[in-house]
């Protein structure tokens, strides 16, 4: 197995050394102490409180030479014994303003240099921290820290600039790519850039909208690349450090639902982009969506292995928000399964110019694309009686449905179908895991009104509104949330499963209805699937075979992060998740009042922590 997954397998079976959090892989771990046989021994064996409470708690801790390094929500960076939880150092960065840090990045050194912790902030800063104290790497930068804002927001010093996922690492590059503004049209650039790591030196820059004399100009209309802020790439980057290339998932088109200012297919927006991981050149692009008008962002891209013809390739997984997989050749950027365009319905916005067709792929959608009268909940008669009143008011026409003047219903909502938690994979079942939402936004778009000139004629009236009823629960008949595994050798689901139950509706008789969730998964070599990400409040694990739920434990808060796993110095493996508030859910429905934001480690034979449900009767 030649996949992108094997070094970080290598790594894994390390004890203490497991590179297993975000580097750049899907998420697998060749780990195999807890197994199918086993898990349901799994217990607490250590909480870390950070202090704070109720935030959207999205870090995969990195473990690594017998140390656990964490990014709190407070872009605090926290090191722990990962055999105890106790803390060993922090660092405070002291930001002016956070909100989502999903992890550290680790630049391993050379014979003469050091190791090197690396932290992207959400001011757009990158640190580098020496693991050992804590202490910012003087040698880097201006004394540890590179202000990559200040260097290049491009006259736009006060628009977001922010770095929300942890850096790609290759060789002596640090690699990485800022989240930006949805809208207005006007802001910082779309950049990807690499980094010296010794120095603090940029090496190269890659443009996700071409500039005059880069490869594929014109395709955002008659100086619509101008000025123009984005596309962001605020997903993980991944690395194939035997090919040289970085794959960048690069999100939607700002404004995200108006884009009148810029006809055409809009490059490289909503693509997955091959890029030489020395020079930062051009080396292949495949384009999601065309011309987005829907927030429908890449999420994520992930190294797998696939098959065609009765042959391994190399590949990438691709995911949008529509809970859509594209499975292409990470050589060349070839569908393996096939794509076809498909018509898609209009907008009736003036002066919009959408593409008339969408790209799908021969995998099935993994959530659900439109809703129907007939589709309405029923799970309550309260809930149904609210749902059928608001879905008389907003008209659906199937996948691609726009904002348009006119109220519409959108699925899947702009939260996502699929998000940043993206995949795990097992290469030796040759299954990719993903947890998806069935969740609808619903909106309308409104004439700006405005004495100051704009590009930008039109907006969403109602953004991040969503298709759910009084008590914050989805308007549509469940399943809510799924787990679905894609065997890679066929293209096709091998099983689906609803991912999350509410315990309200469960104590009325309901069959589990999976809920929305936010967050990754975790594949380990034995056969589990480990996932929290719901919005019950439990963490469980699955046969990576079957789908069938083995364990389920309570968080006491929402575990919206991806799981790591490691050995600890006795050898005894762990699964630790990360544990607050419900983030990006936040104003659907909760079954955990004021949760503590939390590390929460668990092995074999510690202290049982009854499921949600349970904890309610």
């Amino acid at each position: 197995m030649k996949s992108i997954g094997a070094l970080a397998a290598l790594l894994a079976l390390l004890p203490c050394c497991a590179l297993a959090g975000p580097p750049a892989v899907a998420h697998f771990s060749k780990l195999a102490r807890i197994t199918p046989d086993n898990v349901a021994r799994l217990g607490v064996a250590w909480v870390f409180d950070s202090g704070l409470k109720d935030n959207g708690f999205e870090d995969t801790p990195l473990v690594v030479g017998g140390t656990m390094y964490v990014l709190l929500p407070s872009e605090e960076v926290v090191a722990l014994d990962p055999d105890s939880g106790r803390r060993l150092w922090s660092y405070d960065p002291r930001e002016k303003w956070t909100g989502v840090s999903r992890g550290l990045g680790w630049w391993p050194g050379t014979r003469a240099i050091a190791p090197r912790l690396i932290v992207p902030t959400d001011g757009g800063r990158l640190i580098e921290l020496d693991p050992r104290s804590g202490r910012p790497v003087p040698q880097f930068a201006d004394r540890g820290v590179l202000d990559l804002k200040a260097i290049e927001t491009a006259g736009y010093p006060d628009g977001p600039f922010e770095f929300t996922s942890p850096p790609a690492v290759f060789e002596n590059l640090i690699i990485l790519a800022p989240n930006l503004q949805e809208g207005p049209s006007r802001g910082p650039p779309g950049l990807v850039t690499a980094v010296d790591a010794v120095t603090g030196k940029i090496m190269w820059r890659f443009h996700t909208t071409p500039q005059p004399g880069e490869p594929n100009p014109g395709t955002w209309g008659r100086g619509g690349w101008q000025h123009r802020s984005g596309p962001a790439a605020w997903g993980e980057i991944s690395v194939d450090p035997k090919l040289g290339l970085v794959f960048v998932p690069v999100a939607n088109p700002a404004d995200s639902y108006y884009g009148g200012d810029r006809p055409g297919r809009n490059l490289y927006a909503n693509s997955v982009v091959a890029l030489d991981a020395r020079t930062g050149k051009l080396r292949w692009y495949y384009q999601l969506v065309h011309h987005d008008l829907w927030d429908t962002d890449t999420v994520s891209v992930e190294g797998v292995d696939a098959w065609t013809n009765g042959h391994e390739v190399p590949a990438v997984a691709a995911l949008t928000k529509s809970a859509l997989l594209f499975v292409l050749d990470r050589r060349t950027g070839k569908p393996i399964f096939g794509v076809r365009e498909r018509p898609v319905p209009r907008s009736d916005v003036p002066g919009e110019h959408p593409w008339p067709t969408e790209p799908f792929p021969a995998t099935p959608p993994l959530a659900r694309q439109s809703v129907t009268a007939a589709d309405v909940s029923t799970v309550t008669r309260e809930s149904e009686a609210f749902c059928r009143r608001q879905f008389a008011e907003y008209r659906s026409e199937g996948a691609y449905t726009p904002f348009d003047l006119e109220p519409s219903v959108h699925f899947p909502s702009t939260d996502g179908g699929a998000n940043w938690g993206g995949a795990s994979y097992d290469p030796e079942l040759g299954l990719l895991f993903i947890n998806t939402s069935n969740l609808g936004s619903v909106g309308r778009m409104m004439k700006v009104r405005s004495r100051q000139p704009t590009l930008r004629r039109y907006r969403n009236a109602e953004i991040g509104a969503r298709f759910i009823d009084r008590s914050g629960f989805p308007c549509q008949e469940p399943p809510w949330g799924l787990l679905s595994a894609i065997d890679l050798r066929t293209g096709r689901i091998a099983w689906q499963v609803p991912l999350g139950d509410y315990p309200e509706l469960a104590r009325r008789g309901a069959p589990p209805t999976g809920t929305p969730n936010v967050g990754g998964s975790l594949a380990t070599a034995s056969g589990l699937v480990f996932i929290g990400s719901t919005l019950d409040g439990d963490f469980r694990a699955f046969d990576a075979r079957t789908g069938r739920m083995l364990w389920e434990a309570g968080l006491e808060g929402y575990g919206e992060a991806t799981p790591v796993t490691y050995l600890g110095r006795s050898g005894r493996q762990y699964v630790v998740i990360a544990v607050g508030g419900p983030g990006h859910l936040r104003g659907l429905h909760e079954s955990v009042p004021d949760p503590e934001d939390r590390l929460v480690a668990f092995s074999l034979g510690g202290v049982a922590s009854p499921p949600t449900r349970a904890r309610a009767n």
